[in-house]
């Protein structure tokens, strides 16, 4: 074989590699494949009203069948999830617990599962698997990494357990509940794994219902550390969980309900 040929083959094989290369970085890249994506609803929108969505600004919103959310990538999570519990979603249907994988929906990619290994957080549950064990996929749709969020041991099965069996019982007492939870996300906060997963200092829900300007609402922060408080103690007005998330929770909201609804710690109309 003439130099010549040599040469030319030989960059034609390089070229070939490149391209082999290039094809593997864009298929890791791009291909996100939805191993829970479901067979039972068509739905996108989680059942959870356009008008109830908070603003959280550099978020990005992603609609799953039974929950919303808007991912924060500085963070590598949710600012706020977003979902409905109805009384008929109650249920105590065993289910297998699949394994946590990237949100196929999330631009940017959700952080990986691994970032929580020997961290000594537990990935906790933004929409709780507890709430969607009415179907196998909505169940498996909470096991998305972006719908979890680093929470110590003690507080994910302690008070933050309490106040999501809490919310359970009012959808009993009450029916429909619409429910926005998260991390409260800032500067500064300490973080995990190769991504830099920030672990919140504290977590926060916030659950109402009625519709129009009939709306009983209820808010709870709560340090991200043990405690055998009451959760009575960690009511807190909206105005205040507004002032230290940076989310606007009622934007399209008429300004005198906001009013009505932000400035009150609301209690009366909630039994415990």
């Amino acid at each position: 074989m003439s130099s010549g040929r040599f040469r030319k083959n030989r960059i034609i094989y390089s070229l070939l590699l490149a391209l082999c290369i290039l094809g593997f970085w864009l298929f890791e890249q791009y291909y996100r494949p939805d191993p829970f994506r479901s067979a039972e609803t068509t739905g996108t929108t989680a059942f959870f009203p356009e008008l109830y969505l908070p603003e959280f600004e550099g978020g990005q919103i992603v609609h799953h069948d039974f929950y919303s959310l808007a991912y924060s990538e500085p963070h590598e999570q949710a600012a706020w999830v977003a979902y409905t519990l109805q009384p008929d979603h109650l249920s105590r249907a065993r289910r297998k617990r699949p394994y946590y994988v990237e949100d196929p929906k999330v631009p940017t990619r959700s952080a990986a599962w691994w970032n929580y290994r020997g961290s000594d957080f537990n990935r906790g549950h933004l929409c709780p698997a507890g709430d969607r064990r009415f179907s196998e996929w909505a169940y498996n749709q909470t096991f998305y990494t972006s719908n979890i969020s680093p929470q110590h041991p003690d507080f994910n099965s302690g008070v933050w357990n309490r106040l999501e069996m809490q919310v359970r019982r009012w959808c009993k007492k009450y029916g429909k509940l619409y429910v926005i939870t998260g991390g409260v996300l800032s500067g500064g906060l300490n973080s995990i794994g190769e991504e830099a997963v920030s672990v919140p200092e504290y977590f926060y829900k916030l659950v109402f219902r009625g519709e129009g300007t009939e709306i009983a609402l209820i808010a709870f922060l709560i340090p991200n550390q043990p405690s055998e408080e009451p959760l009575e103690a960690f009511m807190v007005s909206i105005d205040e969980l507004e002032s230290l998330s940076g989310i606007d929770f009622y934007r399209q909201f008429p300004e005198t309900l906001q009013k009505r609804l932000e400035s009150k710690i609301a209690h009366g109309n909630w039994e415990f």
